[in-house]
């Protein structure tokens, strides 16, 4: 499946009318997808506490699950956005080559010059 027939896909399960309003910039479409990338991140970080504090194995069929329910929430804030998943991971490459030109280095994490990656990041 191709990324835009992903979000195609997805939105076919969205939710179309929402009880709560917008909030200046900040669309109940926004608010419910990042409502849910933070609660699928959780579910995630659950998953992983469950196996080192408790000693359960990691349940990779979970990590799958949580991870689709993740992208699901990606796809609908990006097709609200109006930009699709190819030009967010390029963005995101450009804004690391800037950051870490040959490889990640802990002194360049720790010194980041965030006016260029901002730069780099412009559509």
């Amino acid at each position: 499946m191709k990324p835009n027939e992903y979000i195609k896909k997805a939105k076919r399960t969205a939710i179309k009318k929402y009880p709560f309003k917008k909030t200046g910039d900040v669309t109940p479409e926004i608010e419910h997808s990042i409502m849910g990338i933070v609660t699928e991140a959780g579910e995630l970080m659950d998953e992983v506490k469950k196996a080192k504090i408790y000693g359960k194995k990691l349940d990779k069929l979970n990590l799958i699950e949580e991870l689709g329910d993740l992208m699901w929430y990606i796809a609908l804030i990006l097709d609200h956005l109006e930009i699709d998943f190819e030009t967010v991971w390029e963005k995101n490459i450009n804004k690391l080559k800037v950051r870490y030109p040959k490889k990640f280095t802990e002194n360049k994490a720790k010194n980041r010059n965030l006016e260029k990656e901002k730069n780099a990041l412009k559509i």
